[in-house]
């Protein structure tokens, strides 16, 4: 069971954040709307990471899912998995982003993002080696943008964890005055 109750604020961030999902709230969002501010910059910043990168999709959902299976956030691997299936992500390479998979499934890309997203999740420091093999991959700004979206889901995985979201199942936010 969450750690605290889900909310549902009638308010401008809300709106915002449903338009953002298509309508409806997740826990997620119930857990975060017990601070609006908070829920308003994490649903930018998740909006952009989601929405306005240049990686391909999956190249994305790897590092979600991979994210998720490190740090023990299964609400975000079983959210996350249908759309890694739709990004082309295959029963194979899903099970190789499972901790101690077979990792030979993955493409050259998918292997040095891995490897990449593993290190900053795990040690923070990227060795250099591991640097130069996802740089013959991604420009400067897909970088950028891989390094975002590793980071931001390790902060969605361990907001996650630490609150317990989703621990009793996919149920929805409760209405609350704010």
């Amino acid at each position: 069971m969450a750690r605290l109750d889900y909310v549902r604020h009638s308010s401008e961030v809300a709106e915002r954040i449903r338009l953002r999902r298509g309508g409806d709230l997740t826990p997620l969002d119930g857990m975060l709307l017990h601070s609006s501010p908070v829920a308003d910059g994490w649903n930018s910043l998740l909006g952009a990471i989601r929405e306005q990168t240049t990686l391909p999709a999956d190249i994305r959902e790897g590092v979600i899912l991979r994210v998720a299976e490190l740090n023990g956030a299964a609400y975000e691997w079983l959210a996350h998995e249908p759309v890694g299936r739709s990004a082309g992500l295959t029963d194979t390479q899903l099970a190789a982003l499972r901790e101690g998979g077979d990792a030979s499934s993955l493409s050259p890309v998918q292997r040095a993002v891995l490897d990449y997203t593993d290190a900053m999740t795990r040690q923070v420091t990227v060795p250099d080696s591991v640097f130069k093999a996802l740089r013959a991959h991604f420009d400067d700004r897909q970088i950028v943008e891989l390094t975002a979206t590793v980071g931001t889901y390790n902060l969605v995985s361990r907001f996650l964890v630490a609150l317990e979201v989703g621990t009793e199942g996919h149920g929805g936010a409760q209405e609350a005055d704010a």
